[in-house]
């Protein structure tokens, strides 16, 4: 088995940036994967005591799909956010709080009335605005995908489903039963502890930003269960390649 794909999203909900290579740090996720949410007006993040909140608190796919036609590239150098959708594009400077505004509204104009009052970027140093509350890198099997888009009979955008890590050979829904394992992946070493229940942002075309599919119902239909993927702790850190391999112990 080996690494085809690395991917962090940056910007909870928006699109990824690929990686040739990245270094994984113990007990942590992919450096600045989900790093950055917009929080609804409406939701119950608070700055001033952050907590992991479900993602309906925050734009997201799974209630806000037109979010997928946006594409957010984040330098962390430079601390700047790119946003984009078609001809509109911001550059905003994140170190500061007209920067941070400028971001907000540019997102709000573009989401319309599915901006429930005003949103706020949310950020908090080492919070990672993910869909569970452990750090952790998630992995996907191209073989589950392929499968369940041949039994549904239609082909599905691996990006549906928003993984760290894409992985080749292995046998359709074999990651599902490596929880309680552990893997060296490339100089890393990670155990596998959760799999992953999807969810109505996988009805998502990431190229229309359009709801054309149902993974979640199929998954049901076809395999009485809803997940696809798997979540995993990095024990040790390392580095992580395209083209290393995964190799299950034990």
């Amino acid at each position: 088995m080996r690494v085809e794909r690395i991917a962090r999203y940056p910007v909870k909900g928006l699109s990824p940036e690929y990686m040739e290579t990245v270094e994984l740090t113990a007990g942590q996720g992919l450096p600045h994967d989900r790093r950055f949410a917009f929080a609804q007006g409406d939701g119950a993040f608070d700055p001033a005591a952050p907590k992991w909140l479900p993602k309906r608190n925050f734009a997201c796919l799974a209630v806000n799909a037109g979010i997928a036609a946006i594409h957010a590239a984040y330098d962390p150098h430079a601390n700047t956010l790119l946003l984009s959708a078609g001809e509109a594009r911001l550059a905003a400077d994140l170190s500061t709080a007209e920067g941070r505004q400028a971001a907000e509204d540019w997102l709000a104009a573009r989401m319309g009335d599915e901006a429930r009052g005003r949103l706020r970027l949310a950020e908090v140093p080492g919070h990672a605005f993910t869909d569970i509350p452990d750090k952790a890198v998630s992995l996907i099997g191209l073989a589950s995908i392929a499968e369940l888009g041949e039994r549904a009979g239609m082909a599905l955008d691996p990006l549906r489903f928003r993984a760290n890590l894409l992985i080749s050979g292995a046998a359709p829904f074999a990651e599902l039963d490596w929880v309680g394992r552990e893997a060296l992946l490339g100089k890393a070493r990670l155990r596998i502890f959760k799999r992953i229940q999807r969810c109505a942002a996988t009805e998502v075309n990431p190229d229309t930003a359009e709801r054309d599919a149902k993974p979640p119902l199929w998954l049901r239909k076809q395999y009485g269960h809803a997940d696809m993927g798997v979540y995993a702790t990095v024990l040790e850190g390392g580095s992580v390649a395209v083209g290393d391999s995964l190799e299950l112990l034990g």
